[in-house]
C-alpha cells in the first residue's frame, strides 16, 4: 500500500474508488491545520478511516469543530450521541436505529442534509457489526451516458416510513402513523452539486419515482441500489475499539451490518452541519 502526503496529511487508499486511511496522530488532527486537506480528501474518497485513534468525547467534538460547523443532535446539545440498540443507553432512538441496517443517507427530509458524520467505536459487537459504505459519486460516474441523462430527469419521493417496512413489515397502525407524521420530501434522483460533480440519492427512504408505476419504480430504485452498492463502489469497515470513521453524507450511502441486537455495541457520533441543499 502506497502512502501519499498532501502538506503534512498522511493517508493511504483503501480501495480504488472509495476510502482512505489517515495516519496522522491526535495532536496533528486536533490542531486544525489539516482541516482543509481532510475535507478535500473526504470529498474525493467518501470515507476516511482513522485507525486506533482513541479520541475522548471532548476530543471528538473538538476535532469535529475543526472541520466545519458542529451539528448537535436535538436531545444532546453540545454532547456526543450514543449509537446503540441498547434501549437503556438509547431509550429514544434504539427502535429508530433498526432502519440503519439498510442502505441510506441521513436527512432526506432536510433542506440541506448533514455534510458528514464522525463515528468512533467504544464497544464492538461479538459478531458482525461492520459499517458498510458506498460511493454514490463513483456509481453515478460509472453509468453509461444514456442512463445518466435518463436518471437526471427523474425525481423520487423519500419517506422515513418506507424504511419502517424494511425491519417491521407488519407494523402496528400506531407505529406507522408515528413514522408517517415525520413527513415526506420529493428529491432529484441525481444530485447536481455545486462542485459540478453528480451523485445518486437512493436508500431505504426512497419510496417511488414520481410519475412512474410502482412496479417500474421498484425496478429502477432496486437496480440502482444494487449498482451503487456493488463491490467496486463499496467498503465494509470492521471496527476496532478506538477507530474513528468520517463519511461524506452527500456522496455516499451507509448502513450498519447485522449484529446481535442484544449486545452492547456502542458508537459515539458527531455530525457536521449541512452546507448544500439537495436542489
Amino acid at each position: 500500500m502506497t502512502s501519499h502526503t498532501s502538506a503534512s496529511l498522511i493517508h493511504a487508499p483503501i480501495k480504488p474508488l472509495i476510502g482512505s486511511r489517515v495516519l496522522n496522530g491526535k495532536d496533528a488532527l486536533l490542531a486544525g491545520d489539516l482541516a482543509a486537506d481532510l475535507r478535500n480528501l473526504l470529498a474525493e474518497r467518501g470515507v476516511l478511516v482513522f485507525p486506533q485513534l482513541h479520541f475522548t468525547d471532548a476530543e471528538q467534538i473538538a476535532f469535529t469543530k475543526t472541520l466545519g460547523v458542529f451539528a448537535p443532535e436535538v436531545s444532546d446539545g453540545e454532547g456526543i450521541t450514543k449509537i446503540t440498540l441498547d434501549a437503556k443507553e438509547n431509550p429514544a432512538g434504539a427502535e429508530f436505529l433498526k432502519g440503519s441496517l439498510y442502505w441510506h443517507i441521513d436527512g432526506t427530509r432536510n433542506e440541506s442534509p448533514i455534510l458528514a458524520s464522525l463515528l468512533s467505536c467504544k464497544v464492538t459487537a461479538p459478531w458482525g457489526g461492520n459499517t458498510g459504505f458506498c460511493n454514490t459519486y463513483a456509481a453515478y460516474e460509472a453509468l453509461s451516458e444514456p442512463d445518466q441523462l435518463r436518471y437526471e430527469e427523474m425525481r423520487v419521493t423519500h419517506a422515513p416510513w418506507a424504511s419502517l417496512l424494511y425491519y417491521d413489515p407488519e407494523p402496528s397502525l400506531q407505529k406507522l402513523q408515528a413514522m408517517l407524521a415525520i413527513g415526506e420530501k420529493e428529491l432529484p434522483l441525481v444530485w447536481k452539486h455545486r462542485s459540478g460533480r453528480k451523485s445518486l440519492i437512493l436508500g431505504c427512504t426512497a419510496l417511488q419515482v414520481v410519475g412512474v408505476s410502482i412496479a417500474q419504480s421498484a425496478q429502477i430504485l432496486v437496480g440502482l441500489r444494487e449498482w451503487a452498492t456493488a463491490e467496486r463502489f463499496s467498503y465494509s469497515h470492521e471496527w476496532h475499539v478506538g477507530d474513528l470513521v468520517i463519511w461524506d453524507n452527500t456522496g455516499t450511502m451507509h448502513r450498519a451490518e447485522a449484529y446481535d441486537p442484544a449486545c452492547s455495541r456502542m458508537m459515539h457520533r458527531t455530525k457536521l452541519k449541512g452546507e448544500e441543499p439537495f436542489e
